[in-house]
């Protein structure tokens, strides 16, 4: 028996590749694995389905989410915050200073 304190939610850090859908955004999230059998680095990519109530996401932002309850039939993960921002958003906040 665990108490809600000592439960760890699982967090990853992806780029956002999808913003088609109300408050959900697809997120790929990329981890490097060595082969069992060559031992080389390899990459391995997967995708996500995250919720985002304040739809502040865009395409090319990278974010940190975190596990969490079920939102819907493939959404078990939501956006905990923005870390960095897309390329164009960037040069847009580098114009304005």
């Amino acid at each position: 028996m665990t108490n809600n304190s000592q439960i760890r939610k699982s967090t990853k850090v992806g780029v956002v590749v999808g913003t088609n859908m109300k408050k959900t955004v697809s997120v790929l999230v990329e981890r490097q694995v060595r082969h069992p059998l060559y031992k080389k680095i390899i990459r391995r990519e997967k995708k996500y389905l995250v919720h985002d109530e304040t739809e502040k996401c865009k395409v090319g932002d990278v974010v940190k989410i975190i596990e969490t309850r079920p939102v819907s039939k493939r959404k078990r993960w939501r956006v905990k915050e923005i870390i960095g921002l897309s390329p164009e958003e960037q040069a847009v906040e580098e114009k304005e200073t």
